[in-house]
C-alpha cells in the first residue's frame, strides 16, 4: 500500500484513535500518526499488518500480525511485553467508534490494492470448528488427550526456562511481594497439603499432576501419591523425578484420564489448574466422579482460574487466541457456579479463596524468567512459539490484574452420614496456616 489515491496508514489510523500525548504509529509508507515524544511507538513494518486487521478485525488479526513481525513496538522485549501492554490499555480512552462512511473509506483504499490473503503464523492452531469437523469433540478423552499434548508436549525445557526448578505451572502463593519464586511454590504446595490435612500412609489423587511437583511434595511427607496426567512429557520428567529422589515405593505418575483411575477410597484428592481443561459443561460430573473416588471425609482441594463476572448457566468465559494458541478447548467458569457444581456433586464447601493478586505475581516471575532464558526459549520451540507465550503470560497478568481473571481455591469434605452420623467431618476451625 503506498499513498497517492489510497488512504496513508496515518489516516487510518486517525480513523479508529483520537490524537493523543502517548502513541505514535510509524508506518512502511513513511507516514506518521501522533507526537514525536509519544512514550509508545508502534511499527507498522507491512501492509500485511493492514490485510491481517481487515480479514479478522478482532484479537486475532492482531496477534497474527504481532507473530508474524508485520507491526512492532519500540523497545519490546518479546519474552516479557507487559510494560507495552500496560501503555496500549492506556489508550483505551482515546479508541472512537468510527463512522460507516470512515470504515468504507478504509476498505476502499485496502481493497484498493486487490483482495489479499495474508498468511497465517505457524504456531497458530486450528479453530474450534475445524477440531470438530476432524472429529474431536471438545472434551471427549480423544480431545481432551490432542489438546493437552498440543500444549504441554512441546519441551521440558523450554517450561524449564520460565517455571524455573519447581517445575510447577501453577499460581504460587506469596507471603509478600519479595519472596522468591521457588519459596511462593513451596508455600502453595505446602498449603494444599495443609488443607487437605494428609498423614503419612494416607492416599493422595493428583489429576492434571504436571511434572510432579506435588507427587513428590506429598511423598516427602510420607503420603502415597499418585499423579496422572495426559502428556507424555509430562509423565517421562516426573517418573525419572520419582527415581532421582528414590521415591518409588511412595510415589507414581501415570499418563492417564482421569476418569479411567481404577482406584478409589482416596483420602484426599488435588486438582490444580486442570479444571480449565475439563469444560464447564462437565463440571457437575466432574466433581461427581471425584465423590466417587474420595473415601467418606476425604478431602478435596480444587485450584482454578475463574472468570470475574457471572455468566448465564454458567457459560463459559472463552478466548479465541488462548484458543488458538495456547489452550484448545479451554474455558472458565465464575466462583459461584464452580461452587454450586462442587455442593451439587454432594460435597460439604470448607473454604473458599481468592488468590488473584498471586497469579499476576507468578506470571511477572515467568516473564522475567523467559527473558532471563530467551534464546534457549527460542532454540527449544522456534521464535514465533516463544513470542506467543511471551505475550499470553504477560497479557494474563495484565488480566489478572485488572480483574478480568481470578483464581480460587475451593476446599471440599465428602460427608459420611453413615460412619459419623454425628456430622463432626472436620474441625470446628481451619487447621491450616494461612
Amino acid at each position: 500500500m503506498s499513498s497517492g489515491k489510497s488512504m496513508l496508514v496515518s489516516e487510518m489510523v486517525g480513523e479508529f484513535i483520537e490524537s493523543n500525548p502517548h502513541l505514535r504509529v510509524d508506518a512502511f509508507d513513511g507516514s506518521s500518526f501522533g507526537p514525536d515524544d509519544a512514550d509508545l511507538v508502534v511499527k507498522v513494518t507491512s501492509p500485511a499488518a493492514v490485510y491481517q486487521l481487515l480479514a479478522h478485525p478482532n484479537e486475532i488479526g492482531a496477534v497474527r500480525a504481532y507473530v508474524l513481525g508485520d507491526f512492532d513496538i519500540e523497545g519490546i522485549d518479546y519474552a516479557d511485553p507487559y510494560p507495552e501492554l500496560r501503555k496500549l490499555l492506556s489508550l483505551a480512552p482515546y479508541v472512537k467508534k468510527p463512522s460507516p462512511a470512515a470504515v468504507a473509506k478504509v476498505a476502499a483504499a485496502v481493497l484498493s490494492h486487490g483482495l489479499r490473503r495474508p498468511p497465517v503464523p505457524e504456531t497458530e492452531g486450528p479453530s474450534k470448528f475445524a477440531r470438530i469437523k476432524a472429529g474431536l469433540l471438545p472434551h471427549t478423552e480423544k480431545a481432551d488427550s490432542e489438546t493437552v499434548s498440543y500444549h504441554y508436549d512441546q519441551s521440558n525445557e523450554f517450561y524449564a526456562d520460565f517455571l524455573g526448578p519447581s517445575m510447577t505451572y501453577t499460581c504460587a502463593v506469596f507471603d509478600n511481594e519479595k519472596m522468591s519464586l521457588e519459596d511462593a511454590q513451596a508455600n502453595k504446595l505446602r498449603l494444599i497439603l495443609d488443607k487437605l490435612g494428609l498423614k503419612p500412609g494416607e492416599r493422595l489423587l493428583d489429576i492434571g499432576c504436571g511434572w510432579g511437583s506435588m507427587v513428590i511434595t506429598a511423598a516427602r511427607r510420607g503420603i502415597k501419591a499418585l499423579g496422572v496426567t495426559l502428556s507424555k512429557e509430562q509423565a517421562a520428567y516426573a517418573q525419572e523425578w520419582i527415581r532421582r529422589e528414590g521415591l518409588e515405593d511412595l510415589a507414581e505418575v501415570r499418563v492417564q484420564d482421569y476418569r479411567d483411575v481404577p482406584e478409589h477410597d482416596f483420602d484426599g484428592i488435588c486438582s490444580i489448574g486442570m479444571m480449565e481443561h475439563v469444560g464447564v459443561k462437565n463440571y457437575q460430573s466432574y466433581f461427581e466422579e471425584m465423590f466417587h473416588l474420595l473415601k467418606p471425609m476425604g478431602r478435596l482441594l480444587n485450584h482454578q482460574i475463574t472468570i470475574s463476572h457471572d455468566k448465564p448457566d454458567g457459560k463459559p468465559g472463552t478466548d479465541e487466541f488462548l484458543d488458538r494458541y495456547i489452550f484448545p478447548d479451554g474455558d472458565l467458569g465464575a466462583p459461584g457456579f464452580i461452587e454450586s457444581c462442587i455442593h451439587d456433586a454432594g460435597f460439604n464447601v470448607v473454604h473458599q479463596e481468592n488468590l488473584r493478586q498471586h497469579y499476576a505475581l507468578t506470571l511477572h516471575h515467568w516473564n522475567h524468567n523467559l527473558s532471563e532464558h530467551w534464546d534457549d526459549a527460542a532454540k527449544q520451540v522456534g521464535f514465533e512459539r516463544a513470542k506467543v507465550w511471551g505475550l499470553y503470560m504477560a497479557a494474563c497478568a495484565l488480566n489478572f490484574e485488572i480483574d478480568g481473571i481470578q483464581i480460587h481455591q475451593f476446599l471440599a469434605i465428602k460427608p459420611d452420614r453413615v460412619g459419623h452420623p454425628d456430622g463432626k467431618w472436620y474441625p470446628l476451625r481451619p487447621w491450616w496456616k494461612a
